[in-house]
């Protein structure tokens, strides 16, 4: 893989901070050490087979079963019982820190596969986790619509319940989809009840090979994954896919997205420490003017302000990750710092770490050139930016602050 990282120390402190068990320090150095292993050889010159190739690699790493619940018996075939999301974002960090292709792999076998792992009955987890764990089936997360990204409430793609009781038809137009035209199965959240909003929302299982389910564009953008739209033309499903409750499914959209939302973060902070790995590398052995780029007072500087961005951001992470395993409570404006504050970290670390490099750095393939295109979607998908603002503030206005303080 082109991406892999230079053969120069990481940097693994981080591990010893106290939101993070011995269990999860192991994880860390493992998958480290398997993707030195297993990673370099691949290629990316086929989108698709590329990622297929990944799913299974992952799958036979035994890495994906972090993804997916295991099931009071481990029948299911994930690690845990419930999802920890500090291994979750353990994997992100150390995968986006060695390849971009692979953490989105494991991101979507997650988010796709995620909804039921909170909500599926046994059958269908028996049906589809363990394949997911395996790398046997991928799959993907159908949420956003043409004119309902953020605005998950004015979705009007539709699932009507036909008159024999025991079928839904689905119609309308799913975009931005993750894995389109690539994933097994698609968890779909579609209108069951007119004019409820965010009220009438139910999420279904949708098998790739079902009649009615089209992938109507492939979606080409600037860091290269699998990305379609999605048409249901009559699409019949029978009412055993229904994943949760009817008009469940934006309660079950927000806790899925809850616990992915905060190793977005987790992959920026890989993302901007292998920037500044190369740029520390690079540093040490460019000379200008006589001296090394790194005996300049300026490029010290830079360095600073980036190990500052990336300890915040990490800290931000893992105490949100904290919150949900060990306090057993919502994390949701935890969750949302952490995403803002470490895409946006992510971005000027990677643009420092390029501006290094001078002409270099923006020739197509360079990896600070990978970086820089990998970055720019993790401030816009799973809640953008300005979104997360919102939804910290919101946090902050529903507690009473005034009683929790006397006046000065």
């Amino acid at each position: 893989m082109s991406t892999m990282a230079s053969h120069t120390a990481t940097d693994f402190t981080w591990l010893e901070w106290p939101f993070l068990n011995d269990a999860h320090r192991r994880l860390a150095l493992e998958l480290d050490a398997w993707c030195q292993r297993h990673l370099h050889d691949l290629q990316e010159k086929d989108l698709y087979a590329a990622c297929r190739e990944l799913v299974a690699r992952l799958g036979q790493g035994g890495w994906l079963r972090y993804c997916v619940t295991s099931g009071e018996q481990a029948e299911f075939g994930g690690q845990h019982p419930e999802l920890d999301s500090r291994s979750l974002c353990i994997i992100r960090e150390t995968l986006a820190r060695h390849g971009a292709l692979a953490d989105f792999v494991f991101a979507m076998q997650g988010l796709g596969s995620g909804a039921i792992s909170l909500a599926g009955s046994d059958a269908q987890k028996a049906a589809y986790l363990p394949a997911v764990a395996e790398g046997r089936k991928i799959a993907a997360f159908a949420l956003s619509e043409p004119e309902a990204g953020s605005d998950v409430g004015a979705l009007s793609c539709s699932a009507q319940l036909l008159a024999d009781g025991e079928t839904y038809a689905l119609n309308g137009v799913k975009t931005w989809i993750s894995n389109g035209g690539l994933a097994d199965f698609y968890c779909v959240f579609a209108r069951t009840q007119a004019d409820a909003g965010s009220r009438g929302i139910t999420a279904f299982i949708v098998d790739a090979q079902t009649p009615g389910l089209v992938i109507d564009e492939v979606i080409d953008v600037m860091s290269p994954h699998p990305l379609a739209s999605l048409r249901f033309d009559n699409c019949r499903i029978h009412k055993s896919q229904m994943l949760g409750e009817l008009n469940q499914g934006f309660k079950l959209a927000m806790r899925t997205l809850d616990i992915f939302r905060c190793s977005v973060a987790a992959a920026s902070i890989g993302f901007a420490r292998r920037a500044m790995q190369e740029g520390l590398v690079h540093a040490r052995q460019r000379k200008m003017f006589g001296q090394t780029l790194a005996d300049f007072q300026l490029t010290q500087a830079a360095f600073g302000d980036m190990a500052t961005a990336i300890d915040q951001s990490a800290l931000l992470t893992y105490r949100a990750a904290w919150v949900r395993d060990v306090q057993k409570r919502p994390s949701t404006g935890e969750t949302a710092m952490a995403k803002m504050a470490a895409t946006e970290s992510a971005q000027q670390v990677i643009d420092r770490a390029l501006q290094m490099f001078g002409g270099k750095g923006v020739v197509h393939g360079h990896i600070l050139e990978r970086l820089y295109r990998d970055i720019r979607s993790l401030r816009i998908y799973e809640g953008a930016t300005e979104v997360q603002k919102l939804i910290i503030s919101r946090q902050l206005m529903s507690k009473d602050l005034a009683q929790a303080y006397e006046p000065l």
